[in-house]
Parts: C-alpha cells; sequence; structure tokens
C-alpha cells in the first residue's frame, strides 16, 4: 500500500489483503518450479485477474484475422540479436496506460515514434490518439522488419500468470495461438536469444513498476499467445 498508493476503506482493506496473499501464494508455487520466467509482486498483485482485465485489457477479444500486411521481406541473413534502445534515440520511456483498454494506442503510436526517430533523427512524443496506416505478416517477417526497418507493434492474449511477470522469458501453455483471442498490445523493440530459447524484447504500457522496467520477454518462433497473428508497423504516407 506504501510503495504504491494505495488506501482502502477496512473492508476493501480486508478484502484486498486476502486477494494479495492469494496472489503472493500463486507466485511462490512459481518460482519454485521450473519456468523460463518468475513471478513478483507488483502493483496488480492485489487485484484478481477478473479486475485486472476489465480495467488494463481489452474487454472483447480483437479479431484481427482480416488483416493482410504488404511487407516485403528480404532473404536475410538477420543479425543474432537486434534491440533499438541501444542503437540510438529510438525509442520513447515507458508509458503507463493507465485503468483503461487503451493499450493498442499505445503500441501504435510507440512504434510510430520508433519510425519517425528512425527517418528524421528526431524522437517526438505522439499523443495516443493518432492512427496510422500499417501493413501486417507472420512472426519471421516480423523479424525481418525488426532487424532492417524498425520496432513492431503486435497484440497477442494475455492470461492470469502474465498480471504478475517479472523478468525471464515468458512461455505459456494456457493461452492461444489464434486472432480471435488477443486481448492486449504493445511493442517489440528487438529480439535476442538465451540458452537456446529465441525471444523478443517488449514494451508494455503498464509503467516501470512492472516487469523488467516496464519491459518484458517472450518466446520468439512458435507464435506465442498468437503475437504474430496480429502485429504491425506504421507505413510512410506519400
Amino acid at each position: 500500500m506504501s510503495q504504491y498508493d494505495k488506501n482502502y476503506e477496512i473492508n476493501e482493506y480486508y478484502q484486498r489483503l486476502q486477494i494479495f496473499l492469494d496472489n503472493k501464494k500463486k507466485i511462490e508455487r512459481h518460482n519454485a518450479g521450473n519456468h523460463k520466467f518468475s513471478m513478483g509482486l507488483n502493483q496488480f498483485s492485489d487485484m484478481t485477474f477478473a479486475e485486472f482485465k476489465k480495467s488494463y485489457l481489452l474487454t472483447e477479444p480483437q479479431n484481427c484475422s482480416a488483416t493482410r500486411g504488404n511487407h516485403l521481406s528480404s532473404n536475410g541473413p538477420y543479425p543474432d540479436m537486434i534491440d533499438w534502445r541501444t542503437k540510438g534515440n529510438y525509442v520513447t520511456n515507458v508509458k503507463n496506460q493507465g485503468a483503461c483498454g487503451s493499450c493498442w494506442t499505445f503500441s501504435t503510436t510507440g512504434c510510430l515514434e520508433s519510425v519517425t526517430a528512425i527517418a528524421t533523427g528526431k524522437l517526438l512524443q505522439l499523443a495516443e490518439q493518432q492512427l496510422v496506416d500499417c501493413a501486417g505478416y507472420d512472426e519471421m517477417g516480423m523479424v525481418d522488419a525488426v532487424a532492417r526497418l524498425n520496432p513492431v507493434s503486435l497484440a497477442y492474449e494475455v492470461t492470469s500468470d502474465f498480471m504478475h511477470y517479472k523478468d525471464g522469458i515468458y512461455t505459456s501453455t494456457v493461452c492461444h495461438n489464434t486472432t480471435d483471442m488477443v486481448n492486449h498490445a504493445v511493442l517489440a523493440v528487438g529480439y535476442a536469444e538465451q540458452n537456446g530459447t529465441p525471444y523478443w524484447i517488449v514494451k508494455n504500457s503498464w509503467g516501470t513498476y512492472w516487469g523488467i522496467n516496464g519491459y518484458f520477454y517472450i518466446e520468439r518462433g512458435k507464435n506465442m499467445c498468437g503475437l504474430a497473428a496480429c502485429s504491425s508497423y506504421p507505413l510512410p504516407l506519400v
């Protein structure tokens, strides 16, 4: 409560305390197992996943199966890793979308901010209300775009364990890899590999207290949680 400046009436206090303890036990059970990522307490630890979904995710799954891209991939080869944060001043700071399902606007503007910075050398803070034309593609196309061009916006399905993500490479056996179940949008700023597991480096919009200073890693090459189903990046308007 002190760390995240939260205050409750007495009845809600005991309700939130019980939810917190339940989440803490879930986190401890996960971390005691053999997983590629770890969980941790964060600003959402006093919430049920149902409450979290209502406040922070898209309320209805977004079916983007109608999206067809015109991305033209090269034949490679591609570098083993890319991180646009280290290539120059191309990625804005992690933002906090607050308690609203506006993640797609943060994902889209984050992508456009990076594309503009790469093209002009000026990193601008753009308004989340802006819309852009996009080009969609599959996960290999994502590798090509991130390696050669710029960060890429992507959408995927968030399930309950992701709410408590702390670090490591996120994988899931319960999320879907279909276009009809994605409920959150983020920005892939790079990729790498760790101990034989390839992963995406992804910028989230839940503030810097969550995850790895607001970022997370998610397994690459398996369309994890449908992340390749709804990927896109802005096209220059000519």
